[in-house]
């Protein structure tokens, strides 16, 4: 195979896709080009493992040091482990790809994408995005894409693909959109209050540019393509009969236990007596497979979940589909902190605590942009117990880094400007108990800690989780959901933002698409329920404190006449000097 290259214009600039010069050894490999930034993506396919019941997908985004023309810190002086940016990015990738292949597919899948060479007037993560399904697009594995990806800005009133970081800087959003040609699968917003027609408005505009990028990365896959071998595997129809016989009517039954953990034992009770009866473990040759069976359970249990909502318009909980679970908020209950609040919906419960600090306690963003400083984080952890779990306990991991850079981006639109107010900002969001949206609540615990602070917000924020199901002549859209709910059910779109508009979105899709007019309807079900909550967090406290916690540092700013500067440095600085 010979080299093979598409070209469009995107936002005035060429993109391209080419293939066949490097990394010819993966199952794909493509390198795609956008201005100066070249972005190599890879796709392979390996065999299924053994044992497993879920499609293994791995993808892997890095930024060479020298595609920006640096040098690695650190003492070792190479790459080490993925940065937040770099998991961030990953996330991105995976999330519009993975419901794009067939169900009951398992192989293994691996798509690595390196950033070669960085253009210092745009984040390459959107090319990266492009490089990875085009990658995935002419290799052997059944994908069901492509899919294409732009970032959007609204600019001076103008809505623009592909903004600069200097355009971004002005603009009222910073949308990552990805999707393929039936529509749109994957959004993700930081916005500065912005209305739900204009995010509507942005997704519509960027979604034009996703056709043509999809139509280019087809064309790739026409002339250079592997040939795709899959052949799904017949379900068991005698087991699926068996099955429903045994434990349909009283799946029905243990689904409607209004308690999270006492429905989940009452569940995985049936679980077990159905998978013993029909698959005995101390059977030779059992009749069926466990593992089989299971499978089987699981997929009526989402039968069932689904139709029981989609019937009677009542949800595990007792809730109607628009209903919010009980909202609780109290703040100042760790005394030593400089703030902190607990914030409690149901059964997700989120424990945030704020901390202010200084200059020096500034994080240092060193990657292959310009160097900068965050004066705002936002941390989140998952800790098992919220579950009701033990298991092994390590460091964030890729979900809770994103959980963490949501709710974070979802807050800095309110944050006080560092004129008015100059303190370093940490806040950490310990869900310390979870049954769906601890995201969301970390949003809204997060909005009570600052003002706890005292850091002056110009308003309150909060966050809600909207979901849905649907079967072939109804969809129902679910407010607030529940764990199960986003496992089950259709997506997961949660928006955070202020009475004045949207500060945050991030939506993730298990269908193939979303429509225009379902995004409309979400947009408007999710600010009547904001507003909901945000009366509640009023009320839980009014507004930011007018002094800062006593155990906080003091920074305080003292304006010097300009005719006194001199004294002040001294002679040849030796005022200011140590």
């Amino acid at each position: 195979m010979g080299i093979f290259r598409v070209e469009l214009e995107i936002a005035g600039r060429k993109l391209a896709f080419e293939t066949g010069k490097i990394a010819k050894q993966a199952s794909g490999a493509v390198v795609a080009s956008y201005g100066d930034a070249v972005v190599l993506g890879t796709a392979v396919r390996a065999q299924p493992r053994a044992g497993i019941d879920f499609f293994p997908l791995t993808v892997d985004y890095r930024e060479k040091a020298y595609a920006a023309g640096k040098f690695p810190g650190g003492f070792f002086k190479r790459e080490g482990r993925p940065t937040s940016k770099e998991i961030l990015t990953m996330r991105m990738i995976d999330r519009p790809i993975r419901p794009l292949f067939p169900e009951g597919f398992m192989d293994e899948i691996q798509i690595q994408t390196f950033v070669l060479s960085a253009d210092p007037s745009f984040d390459s993560d959107i090319l990266a995005i492009n490089a990875g399904s085009a990658a995935l697009a002419i290799s052997d594995a059944p994908f069901e894409g492509p899919i294409g990806a732009v970032r959007v800005g609204f600019v001076d009133g103008e809505l623009v693909i592909n903004p600069t970081y200097e355009q971004l800087e002005t603009s009222e959003i910073d949308m990552v959109l990805a999707g393929h040609a039936q529509g749109v699968n994957m959004i993700e917003v930081g916005a500065r209050e912005a209305s739900e027609e204009v995010v509507a408005q942005a997704i519509a505009f960027g979604y034009e540019a996703i056709r043509e990028i999809c139509a280019a990365i087809s064309e790739l896959r026409t002339n250079v393509g592997r040939e795709r071998s899959w052949t799904p595997v017949e379900p068991n129809r005698e087991l699926q009969r068996i099955v429903r016989e045994k434990a349909h009517d009283e799946m029905v039954k243990r689904r409607q236990i209004p308690g999270k953990l006492e429905r989940q034992a009452a569940i995985k009770g049936l679980y077990d007596t159905v998978i013993e009866e029909l698959s005995p473990a101390e059977a030779e040759e059992p009749p069926f497979d466990r593992a089989e069976v299971h499978k089987t359970l699981h997929a009526l249990e989402e039968e069932v979940f689904n139709s029981l909502i989609l019937k009677t318009g009542k949800r595990a909980d007792g809730r109607g589909p628009e209903d919010i679970r009980e909202i609780s908020g109290e703040v100042a209950i760790l005394p030593r902190t400089h703030g902190s609040a607990l914030f409690t919906r149901g059964e997700t419960q989120a424990l945030v605590v704020t901390t202010l600090g200084t200059a020096r306690d500034e994080q240092i963003i060193d990657g292959i942009a310009e160097e900068y400083s965050k004066k705002f984080m936002l941390h989140y952890d998952f800790p098992p117990f919220c579950v009701g779990e033990a298991r092994r306990i390590m460091g964030p991991g890729r979900r809770e880094i994103g959980h963490g850079a949501l709710a974070e981006r979802s807050l800095e639109a309110v944050l006080p400007s560092v004129d008015k107010f100059p303190y370093t900002i940490r806040l950490v969001s310990e869900i310390t108990e979870s049954n769906g949206s601890s995201s969301m609540a970390s949003v809204c615990g997060g909005t009570l800690a600052l003002m706890d602070a005292g850091v002056p917000i110009s308003q309150p924020v909060a966050g809600i989780s909207i979901g849905g199901v649907h079967n072939d002549n109804q969809r129902i859209l679910l407010t607030d959901i529940l764990g199960e709910e986003d496992h089950f059910g259709d997506m997961d779109f949660k928006v955070a933002g202020t009475q004045r508009g949207i500060t945050g979105i991030q939506l993730d899709l298990k269908e193939r698409f979303i429509t225009q007019e379902i995004i409309v309807e979400t947009l408007a079900r999710a600010r009547e329920a904001r507003i909901r909550i945000l009366k509640k967090i009023i009320e839980t406290l009014p507004r930011p404190r007018k002094e800062i916690s006593r155990y906080a540092p003091r920074i305080l700013t003292i304006k010097i006449n300009p005719e006194k500067i001199g004294a002040v440095i001294g002679p040849g600085g030796k005022g200011i000097r140590g």
